[in-house]
């Protein structure tokens, strides 16, 4: 009987853009917002595709999403992760989770 390897799991960090629909939580003068999240998956693709199922859930309206890579990936290019962006990392990574870290409103 043969194990089946399991699937390591990375945590990527992504930027999304939102546009506006009803019920989606941010202020009345937006016209949409930037997303940063962390979310875990196999590789980027599942991030991305994770990340938006779950804010199409949250009744947000995803346009674009931006990857920046894993955590290795973005400090071998010399990004300083500060102690409370590797936490939500890792808290990403634990609970194979979308974390969305910060929400910047776009206003006109």
């Amino acid at each position: 009987m043969t194990e089946k390897k399991k699937s390591k799991q990375h945590v990527f960090t992504l930027l999304v853009e939102v546009g506006r629909k009803k019920g989606d939580g941010l202020p009345d003068k937006a016209t949409g917002a930037a997303l940063l999240c962390y979310a875990s998956g196999v590789d980027e693709a599942e991030a991305v595709r994770e990340t938006v199922a779950i804010l199409k859930q949250a009744d947000m309206a995803p346009l674009d999403v931006t990857g920046y890579g894993t955590r290795a990936e973005r400090e071998a290019q010399g990004h300083e992760i500060d102690a409370d962006e590797a936490e939500l990392m890792d808290r990403a990574l634990a609970e194979n989770a979308v974390i969305v870290a910060q929400v910047t409103p776009f206003e006109d």
